[in-house]
């Protein structure tokens, strides 16, 4: 009898159909995608779709890979998850790579991948044309109820809110299956937007969404979890002036338009972003100094860590085009995959006499296409600045950074603009590109006037 309930215990632990999963109904309305059907643990998972290359940008030189898929569910667990398609499914490939999720092919329409718990990735059945998105969540904890105190609740179903105002102790929750169109204006302190819903920008054109930008935020103690973003209209999180700013398991699906940047901590101080998913048209993560004037208006403690990011047209880090502060110093980028990008991924290019220091890269993978630049550090003058005068660089880390995929230039530039605007103590510490590890005789290099201390370990 012993033995009996030993193995009940150990098929309880080991078997994905068992898991506790949690998945949440489209809402009526949706218009779901037929391009894939997912189902786990004997439930279908609702299948979303965003756009890519709205008017006016339609048909212009960037091949976006157009319209995609997006699916979420949430577990704690090992589960195998089942995907179908009217599409040859022969040759998906998942990015980023994982050594513990699998895929295995079942026949030209049908793949199994098996997981070991909550992940981010992107399934491809031919690349960037038509992925099916997987976000896998953890399981909610005492999730707020719609009676709550300070709670701004929207059930599933989908909302057509418009501007949601929320304001110090408030808390936005968007539960699973709901379709909130709108934008957040959140102005205060200890403010929280959470959630496994949908916040949809998608039906406002270009610029013109009810917010500034699709969740802005000014304040203090501030967080945005778990929530899905899609078809961001502008800007789509952006801290302004703020400080202790948390954006946690947030999934960005743009692409829809210009401007769309996934996330753009301004003037701001001590801001996490961990555990997203970030797919935009524009910048994935922009640094940016503004014309405020009020407190520290530098841009200081930014940590982006355990990301998966996906730029379809400009850079995946923008540090410095914007730069009417004195500092953006201390940001550390660590343990990311960037599956997918097209300009410069890493560019820090400060003005106006800002100094941008204390910056470490930590730990990246690279999936390269053929992209003919990687990093550029570069002091500038640019169509943002007022003040014409470039900025300054100094003390920059790129350590464990790997560069895997197809042949390309990859090019690390480093430029000093005068004597006085220089680059400074820049470290490269095993950076590989394509197997081949950065030097300071590496072809890849490009060195200008006014840098000194660049040292290769």
């Amino acid at each position: 009898m012993r033995v009996i309930f030993a193995l009940l215990i150990v098929v309880a632990l080991t078997c994905p159909v068992c898991a506790e999963v949690v998945v949440y109904p489209a809402p009526s309305g949706e218009e779901l995608s037929a391009d894939y059907r997912v189902s786990v643990a004997g439930q279908d998972v609702a299948v979303y779709t965003a756009r890519t290359l709205d008017p006016p940008f339609a048909g212009k030189q960037w091949d976006y890979g157009g319209p995609y898929s997006f699916a979420s569910f949430d577990t704690d667990e090992p589960v195998e998850v089942r995907i179908t398609s009217p599409r040859d499914l022969r040759n998906t490939v998942i990015r980023p790579s994982y050594p513990d999720v699998t895929l295995h092919v079942v026949n030209e329409h049908e793949v199994v991948v098996r997981l070991p718990g909550p992940r981010k990735m992107s399934i491809e059945p031919e690349g960037k044309r038509g992925p099916l998105l997987l976000f896998v969540n953890p399981l909610e904890k005492d999730p707020p109820k719609p009676n709550d105190p300070g709670v701004v609740y929207f059930g599933p179903g989908v909302h057509k809110p418009g501007k949601i105002v929320l304001g110090s102790g408030q808390t936005l929750y968007l539960a699973g299956g709901a379709v909130v169109k709108g934008g957040v204006l959140a102005q205060g302190d200890h403010i929280r937007i959470t959630g496994r819903g949908i916040l949809d920008s998608s039906d406002w054109e270009w610029r013109k969404g009810p917010t500034p930008t699709v969740i802005s935020i000014r304040g203090s103690d501030i967080e945005v979890s778990g929530i899905i973003v899609r078809g961001a209209s502008h800007w789509t999180i952006v801290p302004v002036h703020s400080q202790r700013v948390t954006i946690r398991n947030v999934k960005i699906c743009g692409g829809r338009v210009q401007n769309d940047d996934g996330i753009n901590p301004c003037n701001s101080q001590d801001v996490l972003i961990t555990d997203c998913f970030i797919r935009s048209d524009d910048d994935c993560v922009a640094l940016k100094g503004l014309d405020f004037t009020e407190g520290n208006n530098n841009v200081e403690r930014i940590r982006v860590e355990n990301c998966i990011l996906w730029c379809d047209r400009a850079r995946i880090f923008l540090l410095g085009h914007e730069s009417r502060a004195p500092f953006m110093r201390d940001i550390v980028l660590t343990d990311l995959e960037i599956i997918h990008f097209s300009m410069t991924p890493f560019l820090l290019e400060p003005g106006e006499d800002m100094r941008l220091e204390n910056v470490l890269v930590l730990g990246v993978r690279i999936h390269g296409e053929g992209q003919q630049e990687l990093i550029r550090l570069r002091p500038v003058v640019n169509q943002y600045m007022r003040k014409k005068t470039p900025g300054f660089i100094k003390n920059v880390t790129f350590k464990d950074v790997t560069v895997y995929g197809a042949p390309g230039g990859y090019r690390v530039q480093i430029h000093g603009a005068d004597a006085e605007h220089n680059v400074r103590d820049v470290t490269f510490d095993n950076v590989v590109i394509l197997d081949e590890k950065l030097t300071g005789e590496s072809s890849r290099l490009e060195t200008g006037p006014h840098v000194e201390g660049v040292t290769f370990k």
